[in-house]
């Protein structure tokens, strides 16, 4: 069944973020030969816009707006439903990042649909209906569900799904009008952040398509730029056990984990983190995990794809050597 869909698209720095690309991809395949509309929210949006209108989406929608801007929810699902009905949208997509979720919650009530996130699968069903296969319980258990139309919400997760080849030609980019947003949905405002320290140079953990992660086992913080070394080598974001955010080695943005980050890049290496199941929840939807470590009878083992037994402390600066003399460096 044709229907018309929305993807909601949020950046990264001056580019389209990765797992929105990723949702382009779903959003073309759920339209089973219906219309895709990308619409962006912000400002300064030349540079994602331009990369979104090679997504294989019909249209971009651009909504520029001070209101906008920084982030708050409510005014963004505001939009997002105006801009759902030009043309009439049956399924709106969205990243499941932070933000994203953030707004689902917000736009599902607004717009009255039927609502899932984190989804791994989707598949069209009968009539207006949407299967929807999501991870549940920390990762130890997936759940389906049939989502009835005619309006039907999705965050999807990043990493679930492979992003399409930039189309050899742009989709047209159009301007899109912002009412005045009711002062009741523009209350609330960050007034600004205390905490962690600001986060290291490289890749967003949340959307990075590698990350590798230290843990206990690397027994100092100093002994953390092992980790940075090989992280820099892969272009790689570094991430940190409970344990290592716990003990202060590294600022809790960095923790991977059921009360941390949840990431699924195509590569995970896990180095001297021994798998607890509150990490393996926020990293076991990673396409290929790779662990490090010198407990034969360590948990991860029994995720990763790949295992390497033995001293970290020798095992992780020789494959970074080996990656540098591979580059030449």
């Amino acid at each position: 069944m044709s229907r018309s869909v929305l993807l909601v698209a949020e950046r990264s720095g001056d580019h389209l973020a990765r797992p929105s690309r990723e949702a382009a991809g779903l959003a073309r395949r759920l339209a089973d030969g219906g219309t895709v509309h990308g619409l962006l929210l912000g400002g300064d949006l030349d540079g994602p816009a331009a990369e979104l209108a090679r997504c294989g989406v019909d249209s971009v929608l651009r909504a520029e707006d001070p209101e906008l801007l920084p982030l708050r929810a409510l005014p963004w699902a505001t939009v997002v439903r105006e801009a759902a009905a030009r043309p009439a949208a049956g399924v709106i997509l969205l990243a499941d990042t932070i933000f994203g979720r953030e707004v689902a919650g917000a736009l599902a009530a607004l717009w009255d649909a039927s609502v899932a996130t984190g989804a791994i699968e989707v598949r069209p069903a009968e009539g207006d209906r949407i299967v929807v296969r999501r991870p549940v319980l920390g990762g130890r258990a997936f759940q389906e569900l049939l989502l009835d139309g005619p309006r039907i919400l999705l965050t999807v997760r990043p990493g679930a799904f492979p992003a399409p080849e930039p189309a050899a030609t742009a989709a047209p980019v159009a301007p899109f009008p912002v009412a005045p947003i009711p002062a009741p949905l523009r209350a609330g405002r960050s007034a600004g952040f205390t905490g962690d320290p600001a986060p290291a140079a490289g890749p967003d953990l949340g959307s990075a398509r590698i990350v590798v992660s230290g843990g206990r086992g690397l027994r100092s913080a100093g002994e953390f730029r092992l980790i940075e070394d090989l992280a820099r080598e892969l272009g790689a974001a570094v991430g940190a056990s409970r344990a290592v955010t716990d003990a202060g080695w590294r600022p809790a943005s960095d923790q991977v984990g059921q009360t941390g980050r949840r990431v699924t890049p195509e590569l995970y290496v896990a180095v001297g983190i021994s798998g607890a199941i509150q990490h393996l929840a926020g990293m076991i939807g990673s396409r290929v995990i790779v662990a490090i470590n010198s407990d034969p009878g360590a948990p991860i083992f029994k995720s990763a794809d790949y295992g390497i037994v033995g001293d970290l402390f020798a095992i992780v600066p020789a494959i970074t050597a080996e990656l540098r003399r591979e580059r030449g460096a």
